[in-house]
């Protein structure tokens, strides 16, 4: 199958899964964002979503791109090795050109990767996952007890944690730096692009991976600094 033998194919489907990802990102960010005007606005959306069959399923999908872009991206890094043969070995200055992003995006992604097992391990395993083994009550770190859709309880915990803010800053400029070349470099597999518009991409993607990480790290400090001031503030 083209999709998986073929260079092109496999560029393909890593940049439309990639796309995808992108548009759920700008989706969590702007639910996150609600939190900080709301927390009945926040725990709504989290209601809605909740171990609703809809949601169960768009997550399994969701998980499913997940893998299917991670698999693909190793697939193309292992035939890139493959194809530069001993000269991967070679200390060589860096082409002009070719940024360093675009050098270490596989690097990067594993990075992004890992943060999301920690995202997983405090909010969706303890709020989806938690539903749907039927437990209405949730125990966090402070002895508190919670209902697995009470997310802006979650949000507040977490980001009162100094550890936590600094883990998931580190986390979000991963994802600026993979956002960067992702965008311009998915338009442009998918055929989106052209030498007038290359530019153009490039400085979208800048922009809105730029957003997306300031967005989420205002969320993440603003949550810290209301800990720290007591909700005074």
């Amino acid at each position: 199958m083209w999709l998986i033998r073929s260079s092109i194919g496999r560029k393909l489907v890593m940049s439309i899964s990639g796309v995808v990802l992108l548009l759920f990102l700008l989706f969590h960010l702007c639910m996150n964002v609600a939190a900080v005007f709301s927390a009945e606005a926040y725990n709504t959306i989290c209601a809605l979503l909740g171990a609703n069959w809809y949601a169960v399923a768009a997550t399994v999908v969701l998980a499913g791109i997940i893998v299917l872009h991670f698999v693909y991206a190793t697939m193309i890094t292992l035939q890139n090795r493959k194809a530069r043969g001993n000269d991967r070995y070679a200390i060589n200055k860096r082409a002009k050109g070719v940024s360093w992003t675009s050098q270490n995006m596989f690097v990067i992604g594993i990075i992004v990767l890992g943060f999301m097992v920690l995202h997983f391990s405090q909010f969706w395993y303890k709020m989806m996952f938690a539903e749907l083994l039927g437990h209405h009550e949730v125990t966090l770190g402070d002895g508190s007890v919670v209902h697995p859709q009470d997310g802006a309880a979650y949000v507040r915990y977490y980001f009162s944690h100094l550890w936590v803010v600094i883990a998931y800053l580190i986390w979000y400029v991963a994802i600026w730096f993979h956002l960067t070349h992702g965008i311009w470099s998915a338009i442009q597999t998918i055929g989106w692009s052209n030498q007038i518009w290359l530019k153009r991409w490039k400085l979208i993607g800048n922009i809105v991976a730029t957003l997306v990480m300031l967005g989420f790290a205002f969320v993440t400090l603003f949550f810290y600094a209301k800990s720290i001031c007591g909700g005074s503030c």
